[in-house]
């Protein structure tokens, strides 16, 4: 046992789960054997948990270009958990909210929403192995109420009774695949940061954290709603967000994560079921959750052309308001006229 693991123990860690299973070990572990599990359905079962402090994210701002501009950014802290029993068994991963800010139409907040997940987590050597299929979930914070634009949208959608994205119920949802593999909707969380790329000294937190495990997964297309003029108009915030955030979501980019877990703690379920269902419906502050901002590998920081953005977020805007007829569109346009 290491010196971290005396200092960090805490009681009733049995472990064991990861061995139960010879096909669950590294150095490719196979979870395949275990069902998928609802996150919220077995908080019941949770007894232990490690929270992420530090997640870091990175992507590429310019994909297919010689020199893609690998961006890192860490999202909101303290929102990130893992739960799992004494033995060692995983029910439940919460995963993080960021927020971006348009020009055009205030402040959207982004989640890697987990839909199901299965796995092991082992305290004795600080690992952990899980498997988890996710959806990107785009929505617009109460802030967003502050834009003359999106007012006068939500107006519009609220009339005729459509799913504006004005909430999480009501989000963009954004489908997501295993790399290199869209048939496959579940993706790894394993041991240790990735190596798939250089990890700046800024977003390594070894000397704080007790143990890290990294994520990486293939963002695909928008699941439709089935409203076309609301689909037209989650593509526009769809292209809207990637413009502010360096095509954070952008169809076939990887969007790629090491987390970096705290010490392990017991779970109070009532507080862990609270927790979740409060990131999972909402966020309640008003400028959404924020982390650090996005910086390149030298530490200078990621910069968007708010001037270049405003106009390109316009002329889509004009696009779609050929979709559209009523009051609001006729604002809007002035409003614009008016800029």
């Amino acid at each position: 046992m290491t010196v971290k693991q005396k200092l960090d123990v805490v009681p009733g860690w049995l472990g064991g789960f990861e061995a139960s299973n010879p096909a669950f070990s590294y150095p490719t572990p196979d979870l395949s054997s275990l069902a998928m599990q609802d996150n919220m359905r077995n908080i019941a079962k949770l007894q232990r948990q490690q929270a992420v402090k530090w997640p870091e994210f990175s992507w590429q701002t310019k994909m297919g270009h010689a020199d893609p501009k690998r961006c890192y950014q860490m999202f909101a802290p303290d929102i990130s958990r893992i739960g799992y029993t004494d033995t060692g068994r995983v029910y439940s991963i919460i995963c993080p909210q960021q927020g971006i800010t348009s020009p055009s139409f205030g402040t959207l907040n982004v989640e890697v929403t987990v839909t199901g997940t299965r796995g092991w987590v082992n305290e004795d050597n600080l690992e952990c192995a899980a498997d988890l299929a996710v959806v990107g979930k785009i929505w617009f914070s109460p802030s967003a109420n502050q834009s003359f634009i999106v007012k006068q949208l939500w107006e519009h959608f609220e009339k005729s009774k459509l799913p504006f994205p004005s909430k999480k119920s009501q989000a963009i949802v954004v489908s997501t695949h295993k790399v290199a593999s869209p048939e496959q909707p579940n993706f790894a969380l394993n041991k240790g940061q990735s190596d798939n790329f250089k990890i700046p000294e800024f977003s390594n937190h070894e000397d704080e954290a007790w143990t890290v495990g990294n994520l990486a997964v293939q963002i695909g297309p928008i699941i439709k709603t089935g409203y076309p003029v609301v689909d037209e108009f989650n593509q526009l915030i769809m292209d809207v967000f990637n413009l502010g955030s360096g095509n954070m979501l952008q169809s076939e980019n990887v969007l790629t994560w090491n987390v970096w877990f705290t010490k392990p703690e017991l779970v109070d379920q009532d507080e862990w079921a609270s927790h979740a269902w409060r990131w999972r419906e909402s966020i309640d502050a008003d400028h959404g959750a924020t982390g650090t901002i996005a910086k390149y590998y030298d530490g200078s920081p990621f910069k968007v052309d708010f001037d270049a953005i405003m106009k390109e977020e316009q002329d889509k805007l004009h696009h779609f308001l050929k979709q559209i007829e009523g009051e609001e569109k006729n604002k809007i346009i002035s409003f614009l006229k008016g800029i």
